[in-house]
């Protein structure tokens, strides 16, 4: 059985209140999505951290978590990928209050559920391949073609009538 990257061991955090820790961890996190963008599935996540114990119970943990996206324009619908960088302050503690810190289970960290979080919440909601999009290049119907008599029927309709 392999460990897991994103597991992280404190005992000697939690033995001294106070000390720091530097890590840098990375792994694949599967299943990122939102409607409109998605951390790849076997894409690599990576998280700069300093841990830190408050007390034997609880350890802070800030940095950055920088993750690849993929989505489609919402202009053009051409895939385009990025990537994201998001700065994180959490508490984990032995006794996590759901919603407001992680858990922290004995002297293991597990920062799956923080990255994982983070990255979900920066992805972006519309993205755009440029600010400049115009959308689709419209379809070219010169006069005199097919293309004025495709005209929906209904509207043709609306032409006929008569408003006194």
């Amino acid at each position: 059985m392999t460990a897991d990257p994103l597991v992280v061991g404190v005992t000697e955090l939690l033995r001294r209140p106070g000390v720091q820790r530097q890590i840098t961890v990375s792994g694949e996190l599967n299943g990122v999505a939102i409607s409109s963008a998605a951390v790849p599935d076997g894409a690599e996540v990576e998280a700069n951290l300093t841990l830190e114990a408050m007390s034997d119970h609880a350890i802070t943990v800030k940095g950055t978590i920088v993750a690849p996206w993929r989505g489609e324009c919402r202009r053009c619908l051409r895939t385009i990928e990025g990537t994201v960088a998001v700065d994180v302050e959490e508490v984990f503690e032995a006794r996590p209050v759901e919603g407001e810190t992680y858990p922290l289970d004995g002297d293991r960290l597990n920062l799956e559920p923080l990255i994982r979080d983070a990255a979900l919440l920066s992805l972006p909601l519309a993205p755009l391949c440029e600010v400049a999009c115009a959308g689709p290049e419209p379809e070219d119907h010169p006069i005199g073609t097919d293309a004025e008599t495709s005209i929906d029927p209904r509207w043709s309709a609306l032409g006929e009538l008569k408003f006194d």
